[in-house]
This record gives structure tokens, sequence and C-alpha cells, in this order.
């Protein structure tokens, strides 16, 4: 199988924007009072979208060598992950006031982007491993 991994990999990158891009969407429209956020197709999109996504990083983690996990970025990516969900679950639906849901909203979407800094520069810091260093 990795014979596919850049193909997996590239996939993985689209479909990780792409749900990103989704969720700022869906949250911003949401946050300006529209309804469309909440309608079926809009959520079996991402849920589609979502289910790709973890295929994809699945097959990424078996097919990947153990050493990957040695510097410990893929388990701050992991970890991110679970507080990006949490977050844009309060974002989208629990967070009973409107500036919950905002300040909810903007951490989600900063998490996010730590996730995208973690990821692309394979360091637990992401972005600020270029302050440190």
């Amino acid at each position: 199988m990795i014979e596919f991994y850049p193909q997996i990999r590239q996939l993985h990158i689209l479909v990780a924007l792409l749900s990103g891009t989704l969720f700022a969407l869906r949250g911003g429209f949401l946050l300006a009072g529209a309804r469309w956020p909440l309608l079926a197709p809009v959520r079996w999109l991402n849920y589609a979208i979502d289910t790709v996504l973890l295929t994809a990083a699945l097959m990424l983690v078996t097919i990947l060598p153990g050493a990957v996990f040695a510097n410990g970025w893929l388990l701050v990516k992991i970890a991110l992950l679970v507080v990006y969900i949490v977050l844009g679950v309060f974002a989208l639906k629990r967070a009973k006031t409107r500036r919950a849901r905002l300040l909810c909203y903007l951490a989600a979407l900063t998490v996010f982007l730590s996730i995208y800094a973690t990821a692309r520069t394979h360091q637990p810091l992401g972005a600020l491993t270029y302050w440190f260093s």
C-alpha cells in the first residue's frame, strides 16, 4: 500500500481543507442568522467529507512507519483534532448564547489553523517552531 501513499496523502490534505472550509462557511452563515447550514444536505455533505478524511487518515497511519510517532507531532495533531471537534459542536449547536457561539467558532478556527501548521511543519509546536528555533 506504500505505493499509494502520495495519492492518499494528497486526498487527505484536500479533504481536510474542504472540511475546514465547510465548517468556516457553516459557522459564519449560522452566526449571521442563515438557516441553510442546518439543512440535511449540508449535514450529509459534512458527514461524507469527514468520513473520507478519517478513512484517509487511518490509511496513512497504517502505511507510515512507527518512527513518525517519535517526535510527537502526530499525537499533538490528534489532540488538537479532539479540541477542534468539541469547539465545533459548541459553535454550531451547544452554545447557549450568540457570544459563546462566536467565541467557540473563532477558537475552533484557530485550532484548525494550528492543526494545519502542525501537519505542515511535522513539529509539535506547529508554526511556533519558527519562533523558538
